[in-house]
């Protein structure tokens, strides 16, 4: 990695790149026709008035050379808050310079400053370069739990079976 690599803290402006970011990711991981994102969708739910997660870009000298996203979720097991990656990605010419170890150790340090208990995140089985990397830092894959979905309609059929809502919240 060379010493002309920096990470910053993604900006509105920046919402073009990360959806570009985003949908090449999508390619990468075959998954293309899922990815509905819009710039719209990503100003509002990382800049608007709440935002729900938070972007890093990496760049070598001034080149863009990936992202992370990332949010914070919570441990009740450690009453602590943990650090969900939920997108990493290095363009394709900019790999195998250690980028995405310095986005992982990155976000290893956001996660120790805000005392999380933990930070984790899911790979593709198929996705062996990603793996080798995220075990070389030492990362244990967790075998014995899976991953549950909830989209769509199954997503809306079950909100429709919740109780209602009180009229007045304390939140």
């Amino acid at each position: 990695m060379s010493a002309e690599l920096r990470i910053e803290p993604a900006t509105v402006d920046d919402v073009p790149l990360i959806l570009r970011f985003i949908k090449e990711l999508a390619d990468y991981e075959q998954l293309a026709h899922a990815c509905v994102a819009t710039e719209d969708d990503l100003r509002a739910q990382l800049f608007g008035a709440n935002p729900i997660a938070h972007t890093v870009i990496a760049y070598a000298g001034d080149e863009p050379a990936g992202f992370a996203l990332y949010f914070f979720n919570f441990s009740t097991f450690l009453a602590r808050p943990g650090l969900y990656l939920e997108d990493l990605y290095v363009k394709p010419a900019q790999r195998k310079r250690g980028i995405g170890r310095a986005l992982l150790a990155y976000l290893a340090r956001v996660a120790s400053e805000r005392e999380c208990g933990r930070m984790e995140w899911s790979v593709l089985n198929w996705n062996e370069p990603a793996l080798r990397v995220y075990r070389g830092i030492g990362a244990q894959s967790m075998d014995d739990w899976t991953v549950m979905r909830l989209t769509g309609p199954a997503l809306s059929a079950l909100a429709a079976t919740a109780p209602a809502a009180p009229r007045s919240s304390a939140r």
